[in-house]
C-alpha cells in the first residue's frame, strides 16, 4: 500500500521537475549509439589523436536532444569487454601457409634506402560506410569515398601530406618520431623483425586501450590484427620489417583464410580474416603473387550496418613507394601496383 506522505512528494517532485518534452528514444537506438560511441572510443589513442582506424566507418553526428540523451546514457550501460568473449582458436593451418607465402614475396621486395628528406608515398581507392538518423527516426546507410594519396616524411620531421579524390592537397602535422598509429619509414625500421618479439610490441599497445578493463569491446588480439592490417596497407616498411608483420599475424588466435574476396579496385584474390563483433576483417591477396591488393570489412551478421554478407568498406592499395616531394608519384615499374576503378 502506497505511503500518502511518499505519494505527496512524488506529486510535489513531478510539479517541480516535469517529464522531458522529448520522448524517451527507442531501444535499438539506444543500443545503436552505444555501439558507434565505443567504437569511437576504440579508435582514439592514448594522445587523444584519432588513430588508424579500427572500425572504419562512422555514424554522422546526432541532432535531436533525445538522441543526444540516449548517447550520454550510452556511457553508463553495462559492457561485455573481450574478458567474457569465448577463446579463439590458433591460426588456421591455411591461414598461416598464406601469410607465409606473403611474407617470403615481402622479404624479396625492393631493398632500397630512402635518404631522411624523401617521403614514402601510398595511394588507396576505397570507400566506406556511414550511418545517420533519418526524421522519422530510422537509419540511413550512405557510401562514401575514401580515396587519398599520401606523402610521409621518411624520417618524421616534416609535414605529411594528403590529398582526396578530387580534392586538393592537404597538410597535416608531422609525423615526428612516428608510433604505430602515425608510423614513419624510420619507425617501422627500428621495430624487431622477429615475429613473436614484434607481436608482443603491438599487443603491448593493443593492451593499453583495448584489454582487461579498458571497457573496450575489441580485445586485443583484433586490435593486433587490425593494427598489422593498417600498417602494411597505408605505410611503407623495409622489407624484413614488412614479412615480420605477416609471420606475426599467423600467431594471433582466430585468423582463417577466405578464398574469394574482391578488393575496391574489382581485383579478386584470396584472403586472411578474423571476425569479431558480428563483422570480419580481411585482408586480400593476390592469389598468384601473394601481394597484398587491399582489405575489406565483411558483415557475418545482420545489424543497423547491413544484411549480413554486405561489405562496409573496402580499400584497395593502387600504388606505393618514395619520392623526393609531396606532389610527385614515385618511379614505376613493371611491377608496380595495377591501378583500378573503384566498385
Amino acid at each position: 500500500m502506497t505511503n500518502p506522505c511518499e505519494g505527496r512528494e512524488q506529486a510535489e517532485a513531478r510539479k517541480e521537475f516535469p517529464p522531458p518534452r522529448h520522448p524517451d528514444p527507442r531501444t535499438e537506438v539506444v543500443e545503436l549509439h552505444k555501439r558507434n560511441l565505443l567504437a569511437e572510443i576504440d579508435r582514439t589513442g592514448p594522445d587523444g589523436h584519432r588513430r588508424a582506424r579500427t572500425r572504419r566507418w562512422t555514424a554522422v553526428a546526432l541532432t535531436t536532444a533525445a538522441v543526444v540523451g540516449a548517447a550520454v546514457v550510452a556511457v553508463t550501460l553495462p559492457t561485455f569487454g573481450p574478458s567474457s568473449a569465448p577463446t579463439a582458436q590458433p591460426a588456421s593451418d591455411a591461414s598461416v601457409r598464406l601469410l607465409e607465402q606473403a611474407a617470403r614475396t615481402a622479404a624479396a621486395g625492393s631493398a632500397d634506402s630512402p635518404r631522411d628528406a624523401q617521403f614514402t608515398y601510398v595511394s588507396v581507392t576505397g570507400h566506406t560506410t556511414s550511418l545517420s538518423e533519418t526524421a522519422d527516426g530510422g537509419m540511413k546507410r550512405s557510401r562514401e569515398d575514401e580515396s587519398y594519396e599520401r606523402w610521409t616524411s621518411v624520417d618524421g620531421s616534416s609535414r605529411t601530406v594528403q590529398r582526396e579524390r578530387g580534392g586538393a592537397a592537404t597538410s597535416l602535422e608531422a609525423p615526428g618520431k612516428g608510433s604505430l598509429g602515425s608510423p614513419t619509414y624510420r619507425f617501422l625500421a627500428g621495430l624487431p623483425t622477429d615475429p613473436e618479439q614484434l607481436l608482443a610490441v603491438i599487443h603491448r599497445d593493443a593492451e593499453l586501450n583495448h584489454g582487461k578493463g579498458s571497457d573496450s569491446t575489441t580485445g586485443p588480439d583484433q586490435e593486433a590484427f587490425v593494427m598489422i592490417g593498417d600498417l602494411l596497407r597505408a605505410s611503407v616498411a623495409p622489407a624484413e620489417v614488412s614479412a615480420a608483420l605477416y609471420r606475426a599475424a599467423a600467431r594471433i588466435p582466430g585468423v582463417v583464410v577466405i578464398p574469394d574476396a574482391v578488393d575496391a579496385a574489382g581485383r579478386r584474390g584470396v584472403a586472411v580474416a578474423r571476425a569479431h563483433d558480428g563483422e570480419r576483417s580481411e585482408w586480400i591477396f593476390d592469389e598468384g603473387t601473394t601481394r597484398l591488393l587491399g582489405e575489406r570489412t565483411v558483415l557475418i551478421e545482420d545489424s543497423a550496418w547491413g544484411k549480413a554478407g554486405t561489405t562496409v568498406d573496402s580499400m584497395a592499395v593502387i600504388d606505393s613507394g618514395f619520392t623526393d616531394g609531396p606532389g610527385q608519384e614515385p618511379t614505376r615499374t613493371p611491377d608496380d601496383h595495377d591501378t583500378g576503378t573503384d566498385v
